[in-house]
């Protein structure tokens, strides 16, 4: 059993003082208010629940700093994301991983899930594991000390109606049918969710959506969605339907599905989102990074679509950024002022998120929840003077002011500096290996 004293803390009440947290194998067992620390682990500044980042290609991460020149599309920076995926192996795919998940519990980020569709080697040529590059992830996300939903993605094809291209031939195991053998080989755990994914209606055909979404019938769904123009445009040509017409009559968009990025949706779009209740990820620094667009999440959340958060390309991790972001971006869109509130962008990052990847029982301060806890400082030059609130936290933090992060119990990282990895070292060396 281990104690540790929260100054403040973000409770399902509201923000409360001198919280004592008791923890006995990785759950919270009791909580106490106005407590006296005594000799527990003492956290200071506001302590949230652990954030979830729902939306990850962790090999993206060795693009930061390398596709800014220029201007360029989202097209031409895939190209750059697939000279990078062209070079991983599982051992190299391990390291990074490992770094960036790293950098991701320093930023209060408990549980991940990882898009992962970079399956097999070069040319499609599979490893005598099959499932190499997937166990390399899961391994990756333990040994960094965070849980990770392996949302497996089925890629079969380059666009509609399109072969896949060289780079691509890793991404496809030939058809619905190869993927869902290889997937059902995987295996859950404590830690660890697997989940099924469609790249996108570019990447699978219509005729085998349904069969994506029948693999895992408990398990997360994910699929991007409308994240470009020329999605919806050759859908359209296609199909005569939208992306998210098309995912619906595949009975793919449901309570346990997200759609990711969700950008450019009409009203229909908008509405089917909702009535099925499936979430909407999105990914704002990416988003804008990629000059994708705004997308309508007042419009998605009022029609019953509840917003998650991921760092998707990873040109910043940080979910303070992405948090706020929803609501600053709205407020470009619209030319209005308050549309999410700081307690509902934290539940976006915190419940909402963790739930969408199956871990149901993560994402709030509460007996019986996993013993996730975040300490961001409220003295830095960011947040000095602010008032030591959830506004605080949302629209002045950063990750750089998370100093503790407690995970399933575990006190993995403590005045800002992880227990067991030299992240900075890790990640230099990691993406020096891939490009």
């Amino acid at each position: 059993m281990t104690t540790y004293w929260c100054e403040r803390a973000v409770l399902p009440s509201g923000i409360e003082d001198s919280v004592l947290v008791t923890v006995a194998d990785g759950r919270i067992t009791a909580l106490e208010t106005d407590a006296s620390p005594g000799s527990a682990v003492r956290l200071n500044g506001i302590v949230l629940p652990g954030l979830a980042n729902c939306h990850s290609h962790a090999f993206h991460r060795a693009l930061r700093g390398r596709t800014q020149t220029g201007r360029g599309t989202f097209w031409t920076w895939r190209e750059q994301m697939y000279a990078v995926a062209s070079k991983l192996t599982p051992d190299t795919y391990y390291r990074l991983a490992r770094a960036v998940y790293g950098e991701m519990l320093l930023t209060g980020i408990t549980a991940v899930g990882e898009f992962h569709y970079l399956h097999h080697a070069p040319g499609g040529r599979r490893y005598d594991d099959p499932n190499a590059m997937g166990e390399a992830l899961i391994a990756a996300a333990r040994d960094a000390g965070l849980r990770i939903a392996l949302l497996d993605t089925c890629y079969v094809a380059g666009g509609i109606d399109q072969p896949l291209n060289e780079v691509q031939q890793r991404f496809s195991d030939g058809d619905v049918v190869g993927w869902a053998s290889r997937v059902n080989r995987l295996k859950g755990a404590d830690d660890v969710v697997i989940g099924a994914a469609a790249h996108s209606v570019r990447g699978v055909p219509a005729d085998q959506l349904g069969a994506v979404a029948s693999l895992l019938p408990e398990a997360p769904l994910h699929v991007h969605l409308s994240e470009q123009v020329a999605e919806n445009e050759a859908c359209l040509a296609a199909y005569g339907r939208t992306p998210t017409q098309v995912l619906d009559e595949a009975g793919f968009l449901s309570a346990r599905t997200s759609a990711v990025h969700a950008t450019h949706l009409t009203p229909v779009d908008i509405d089917r989102l909702g009535s099925s209740a499936t979430y909407s990820c999105f990914c704002p620094t990416t988003e804008r990074d990629l000059a994708d667009g705004i997308g309508p999440s007042v419009a998605l959340r009022a029609a019953g679509s509840a917003v998650t958060l991921g760092s998707d390309s990873h040109a910043v991790v940080d979910l303070f950024e992405e948090m706020r972001a929803v609501e600053l971006d709205e407020r470009l869109a619209s030319q209005e002022r308050g549309h999410w509130s700081a307690a509902e962008l934290l539940a976006a990052a915190g419940l909402d998120g963790h739930r969408s990847l199956g871990f149901r029982d993560a994402g709030v301060i509460e007996v019986g929840a996993r013993a996730d806890l975040v300490a961001v400082r409220t003295d830095s030059v960011r947040t000095a003077g602010t008032g030591a609130s959830m506004e605080t936290v949302v629209f002045a933090a950063s990750g750089a002011d998370v100093t503790d992060v407690v995970a399933d119990g575990v006190h993995r990282v403590a005045d800002g500096n992880h227990s067991k990895l030299d992240v900075g070292a890790e990640l230099a060396a990691a993406i020096a290996e891939v490009t």
